[in-house]
C-alpha cells in the first residue's frame, strides 16, 4: 500500500533534483537517500508544509554499514542514519537514509522537531557512538552509564564469551554506585523554587507494580509531580544484536521475549518482515490460524494488564480472577502450539503443525464462557466508584499530543482517533474479519481501560470467525524455504537432499533486501525493519516496539498530578519493561 506518488517530484523540485537518489526495497516504502545536513529541513516540510504531511515520526535507528557487501548501488558508507515517517491521511510510510563517513560520525539532531525523537537520537548514540548536535541530553539510554563500547557496532562483541570473565573489584562496586546517584543539575532540574525546596523521590528499580524492572526519578513540591526521569533498560538483553548472530529461524524464540506478554504477535511482525524479504505467499489457512492465536494473546495481555491495572489503584480481587482467565487461553495454546506463554509456534511460511483434532471444541468453549465474565469485570472494576475517581480525568492527552510523542494502538485510540493497522493497513487476511476499533473521546486513565475492554470483545468477534470459516489446505507455503523446508524429492538425488540438510540444520539463505512489516500488536504498533546481505542471518534487526515512546511520555503526562496518580498513569499506560528495552 503505496499513496506516496508524487513526493519524489515535490522533494526534488524544493531541494535540487541531485539531492534524493531512490532506492528499491523489498516492503515498496518509498526510501530515499539524501546528504544528513539536509535531513532536518526535509524532514520538517513532511511533517509541517506537505499536503497530507507525515506527522508521526515512528522510528530512528541506524545500521553499522562497515562490514556489509555493497549493494543497491549506493556509496558504501561507515554508517546509516534511517528515519521511518508515516502519514495518517495517506496511510503510508516514507524511509529517508543518510550516510555517515566517519568511525565516530556526528548528525544534526531533529529533537526540537519532535518530541519523540530525544530516546531514539538517544538510542542511537548509545548503540552505535553517533553523535546528535544539538540535542539537550545525549546521554545513554539502554546501558549503563559505565559501559565501554556501543553494543550495535560490529566490531562489539555478541557473545559472553568473546569477553573476559566478569570480575566485581571493590573501586568498580563505587564507580557503579556513584553512577547511579541521581544529580538533579545534569537534566536540568533546580533543587528548590522561590519558596520551596524540591525533594526528589526515587522510584524504583524495582518490579512490584512496575510491570518489570523501571526507575522513575520524580521531582516534588510536596506531592505534586514537578517533573519525572524515567530510568530504562535494567531489562536490556541485547535482542537486536542477538538477532545478527542468529539464523532466520533459530531467531523466532527470541522474538517471544520481547513483549513476553504478547506471544506469538512478536513472530508474527518479524516473520512477516522476513517474508517480504524471501517473496514468500502463506496459504489462507495460515492466515487465519495466525490470526487466530494473535486475537487469543491480544485477550491473555489484557488480561493481565485489567488485572494489575485494578491491583495498582488498590483492588485486589480483579488480578485472581483475571489471571484464572489467562490460563483458560494459555490451556487453548498449549493444547494447539505445546507451549504456553511463549509458544515458538510460528516459522517462516506459516505454522509448525497444522491444528490438532478438537481444536474448534476447545476454542468454543472459551467464546462461549467469556462474555460473561467480561461483563461481571465491568461491574467489578469498571463500574467502580473508587476505580474511577482514580482514573477519570488523570493523564490526559490529546490526539495531536500523542502522534507528537509517537502513541499509537488502544492508547491512540482513547483520544478519539480511530486507527487501527489491522483495519488500515491490514495484513495476514485481517481484511477477511468483520470487527470493529472501539475508540474513547477523552484520553485519560478510564478512556484508555474503556478502549481494551471493548478491544477484548472484538477479539472474541475474530476468534469465532476464524471457528466458523477456517478454510482448508495447507498448514505451511510450498516456497524452497519455508521452515522447516519441503521434504519433497530428498531420497531422489544427493543435491536435493544437501540442500534441504543445510536449509534444516543452517537455516534458509535469504536474497539481499531490506523490508519492514508494521502490526498492531497488544500495546501498539509493533514493527520489525530486517536488512539483509544475502545470507544465513540478518545483517540488521530492528525492532520498533510500542511501550518505548509510550514511557517516554510520562513525563510530559505526570505533571502537575500526585504521586498517587503515576500510580493511574502508568497502570493505563500497558507497558511492559522487555517492549521497552528490547
Amino acid at each position: 500500500m503505496n499513496n506516496n506518488s508524487g513526493i519524489l517530484e515535490q522533494l526534488r523540485s524544493r531541494y535540487g533534483d541531485d539531492t534524493f537518489k531512490p532506492q528499491t526495497t523489498k516492503d515498496d516504502i518509498l526510501t530515499l537517500w539524501l546528504p544528513v545536513d539536509h535531513v532536518p529541513e526535509v524532514l520538517k516540510f513532511l511533517k509541517h508544509d506537505l499536503p497530507q504531511p507525515f506527522p508521526l515520526l515512528f522510528d530512528l535507528t541506524a545500521i553499522d554499514e562497515r562490514t556489509r557487501k555493497p549493494e543497491n548501488g549506493h556509496i558504501p558508507y561507515s554508517f546509516t542514519l534511517i528515519y521511518h515517517l508515516f502519514s495518517f491521511e495517506r496511510n503510508s510510510f516514507i524511509r529517508l537514509k543518510a550516510g555517515l563517513r566517519e568511525d565516530f560520525p556526528k548528525a544534526p539532531s531533529i529533537s526540537g522537531l519532535w518530541q519523540n525523537a530525544n530516546w531514539y537520537e538517544r538510542e542511537v548514540y548509545d548503540m552505535f557512538g553517533i553523535r546528535f548536535e544539538g540535542h539537550p541530553h545525549l546521554s545513554r539510554i539502554l546501558m549503563p552509564r559505565t559501559w565501554v563500547g556501543h553494543p550495535l557496532r560490529k566490531e562489539h562483541p555478541a557473545r559472553a564469551t568473546e569477553m573476559g570473565p566478569f570480575q566485581l573489584y571493590d573501586d568498580k562496586m563505587d564507580l557503579e554506585q556513584s553512577a547511579l546517584q541521581f544529580k538533579p543539575e545534569e537534566w536540568g532540574l533546580a533543587r528548590q523554587s522561590d519558596d520551596s525546596d524540591f525533594m526528589f523521590l526515587n522510584i524504583g528499580p524495582q518490579h512490584p507494580g512496575t510491570h518489570g524492572v523501571l526507575r522513575i526519578i520524580l521531582q516534588l513540591d510536596g506531592e505534586d509531580i514537578v517533573d519525572a526521569i524515567p530510568d530504562i533498560g535494567f531489562h536490556h538483553r541485547g535482542a537486536e544484536k542477538m538477532g545478527e548472530r542468529q539464523s532466520w529461524h533459530t531467531y523466532i524464540p527470541y522474538t517471544d521475549r520481547v513483549d513476553y506478554l504478547g506471544g506469538v504477535m512478536n513472530n508474527l511482525a518479524y516473520l512477516q518482515a522476513v517474508e517480504k524479504l524471501a517473496g514468500i505467499e502463506v496459504p489462507e489457512r495460515v492466515k487465519y490460524i495466525r490470526v487466530m492465536l494473535c486475537e487469543l494473546f491480544r485477550i491473555a495481555s489484557h488480561l493481565v494488564w485489567y488485572g494489575t491495572f485494578a491491583q495498582d489503584v488498590g483492588q485486589l480481587s480483579p488480578v485472581f480472577y483475571m489471571f484464572t482467565d489467562r490460563e483458560k487461553i494459555f490451556d487453548i495454546i498449549e493444547g494447539i502450539c505445546g507451549g504456553r506463554m511463549h509458544p515458538n509456534w510460528f516459522r517462516i511460511g506459516g505454522v509448525a503443525q497444522d491444528l490438532p483434532k478438537g481444536w474448534e471444541q476447545l476454542v468454543q468453549r472459551f467464546i462461549d464462557y467469556f462474555p460473561k465474565r467480561l461483563k461481571e469485570y465491568d461491574g467489578m472494576v469498571m463500574k467502580n466508584s473508587l476505580f474511577k475517581a482514580r482514573t477519570v480525568g488523570i493523564g490526559i492527552f490529546t490526539k495531536d499530543e500523542a502522534i507528537e510523542w509517537g502513541v499509537t494502538g488502544p492508547n491512540l485510540r482513547a483520544c478519539g482517533f480511530e486507527w487501527d493497522f489491522r483495519k488500515m493497513r491490514p495484513y495476514s487476511g485481517y481484511e477477511m474479519f468483520d470487527f470493529e476499533v472501539p475508540t474513547a473521546s477523552n484520553g485519560d486513565c478510564y478512556d484508555r481501560a474503556v478502549v481494551r475492554v471493548a478491544e477484548m470483545r472484538q477479539s472474541l468477534r475474530i476468534i469465532e470467525q476464524c471457528v466458523k470459516n477456517m478454510p482448508s489446505g495447507p498448514y505451511k507455503s510450498d516456497h524452497p524455504i519455508t521452515t522447516p523446508p519441503i521434504k519433497q524429492n530428498t531420497m531422489h538425488d544427493i543435491e536435493t537432499l544437501i540442500t534441504h540438510f543445510l536449509g534444516v540444520t543452517w537455516g534458509p539463505v535469504i536474497p539481499p533486501g531490506e523490508a519492514m512489516s508494521c502490526i498492531e500488536a497488544t500495546k501498539g504498533a509493533n514493527g520489525y525493519y530486517l536488512t539483509c546481505d544475502g545470507n544465513t542471518s540478518p545483517y540488521r534487526v530492528r525492532i520498533r516496539t510500542p511501550s518505548f515512546p509510550h514511557m517516554q511520555m510520562l513525563p510530559y503526562i505526570t505533571r502537575g498530578y500526585t504521586v498517587a496518580d503515576l500510580l493511574s498513569i502508568l497502570g493505563a499506560m500497558d507497558y511492559v519493561l522487555a517492549d521497552i528495552d528490547r
